[in-house]
C-alpha cells in the first residue's frame, strides 16, 4: 500500500456518522436532534477557523460595547454569537435560544420552529483571546414538550432535563466533546477534510485526581470551608500535595479535569455570593458531561443538575471533577455548615 493509502482511514468515524448511529438505536427518533447537532458542528467549524485567523484578520480586540454581564464584547464574541444563532435558527429544529450575549431569550421565527431549546456560551474565556490561550464554546440542549409558543419558562429547565450537551475547545487542535445521553465522546477536527473524527471514545474521569483548579487570587474572599479544603491539597497531613492548574478558561480547565482527574472549583465569595459562572449555559452543560463521564458536580449543597433555574443568566457556585475529590470538598463544606 502506498504511503498516501495508509494516511487515510477509509472507515473513519465522523461526528455526523456517530450521531446517526446513535439515532438508529432509538426507533422513535425523528432525526431532528441529528440535524441540530450538525448545525452546531458547522458553527463550531466556522468559529474554529475564525479563532485561528483572529490575529491576521484583526478579529481580536473589542467592539467597544458591553454584554449583559457587563463584560467588554470582543469582535470574535459577536461573530461567534451571530453564527450560533443563525445556524441554530436555520436548522429548523429549535424554538428558542439562550445566549450569554443576549439579555432575553431569542424566539425562533414561527416558520423555522422545531422542538428544541439551546442554551449556549458562543465563546467562553474570550478575555483570553488576545494572549492566545485556549477558548471554547459550550451548549446544552433541552426539549419543549408542547406546541405552544416558546416562553421564558420553557428555557428555565433544570439540568436533569438536558437531552444533549457538549463543548468545543479551540486549543492546539479543535475538539468537540459531546454526550447525547449515553457516554461522553471526544471528536478532533481534522482540518484536511473538515470533519470531526472520533478520537476519545467513552471518556471516563478518574475516580480521584492529583490536580486542583481554582483562582487563588480570590483566596482572601473565600469562606472557611474552601480555605480549609485548598490548604489540605497544598499541605496534606500525609502523601504528596496536589498540583495547581488554572487556565481561567472554563472549557480548558474542565477538559483537563475530565482527561486527568482532580477538581475544578469556582466557589461563591464575599463579593460574588451567588458565584460567578452562569448556571444555564456554563454550569449545567459541564455538570452533565462530568456526571456522564463518572464524576460529580455540585453547588456545594445539591447537584448542579437538580437546581431549578430562576432566570436565564443566573449564576451558581460550582465544584466539579473526580467523584472522590468532589465528595472530599463537600464533606468539608458540610462540616462548616453544621
Amino acid at each position: 500500500m502506498s504511503s498516501q493509502g495508509r494516511a487515510f482511514d477509509s472507515n473513519c468515524m465522523t461526528l455526523t456518522r456517530f450521531v446517526l448511529a446513535e439515532q438508529k438505536k432509538h426507533p422513535e427518533a425523528t432525526g431532528d436532534l441529528t440535524q441540530l447537532l450538525t448545525a452546531l458542528q458547522t458553527a463550531v467549524k466556522v468559529v474554529s477557523c475564525a479563532v485561528r485567523k483572529a490575529g491576521i484578520t484583526q478579529l481580536f480586540g473589542t467592539v467597544g460595547e458591553t454584554n449583559v454581564q457587563g463584560e467588554e464584547v470582543k469582535k470574535l464574541d459577536v461573530l461567534a454569537n451571530d453564527l450560533f444563532i443563525n445556524m441554530l435558527k436555520s436548522s429548523f429544529t429549535t424554538c428558542a435560544l439562550v445566549s450569554e450575549e443576549n439579555e432575553t431569550i431569542i424566539e425562533v421565527e414561527t416558520e423555522k420552529r422545531g422542538k428544541y431549546i439551546v442554551a449556549f456560551d458562543p465563546l467562553d474565556g474570550s478575555s483570553n483571546i488576545d494572549c492566545l490561550v485556549s477558548i471554547g464554546s459550550i451548549f446544552a440542549i433541552f426539549r419543549k414538550d408542547d406546541n405552544s409558543p416558546p416562553s421564558l419558562k420553557d428555557a428555565l429547565q433544570p439540568g436533569n432535563k438536558v437531552v444533549a450537551a457538549g463543548y468545543a475547545l479551540y486549543g492546539s487542535a479543535t475538539m468537540m466533546v459531546l454526550s447525547v445521553g449515553g457516554g461522553v465522546n471526544g471528536f478532533m477536527l481534522d482540518p484536511s477534510i473538515g470533519e470531526f473524527i472520533l478520537s476519545d471514545r467513552d471518556m471516563k474521569i478518574p475516580n480521584k485526581g492529583k490536580i486542583y483548579s481554582i483562582n487563588e487570587g480570590y483566596a482572601y474572599d473565600w469562606d472557611d470551608a474552601v480555605k480549609e479544603y485548598v490548604e489540605s491539597k497544598k499541605n496534606p497531613a500525609s502523601g504528596k500535595p496536589y498540583g495547581a492548574r488554572y487556565v481561567g478558561s472554563m472549557v480548558a480547565d474542565v477538559h483537563r479535569t475530565i482527561k486527568y482527574g482532580g477538581i475544578f472549583l469556582y466557589p461563591a465569595t464575599a463579593a460574588s455570593p451567588k458565584g460567578k459562572l452562569r448556571l444555564l449555559y456554563e454550569c449545567i452543560p459541564m455538570a452533565y458531561l462530568i456526571t456522564k463521564a463518572g464524576g460529580l458536580a455540585s453547588n456545594g449543597n445539591i447537584p448542579i443538575l437538580d437546581i431549578q433555574p430562576e432566570n436565564i443568566h443566573q449564576r451558581s457556585p460550582i465544584f466539579l471533577g473526580s467523584k472522590q475529590d468532589v465528595e472530599d470538598v463537600l464533606a468539608v463544606i458540610k462540616k462548616h455548615t453544621k
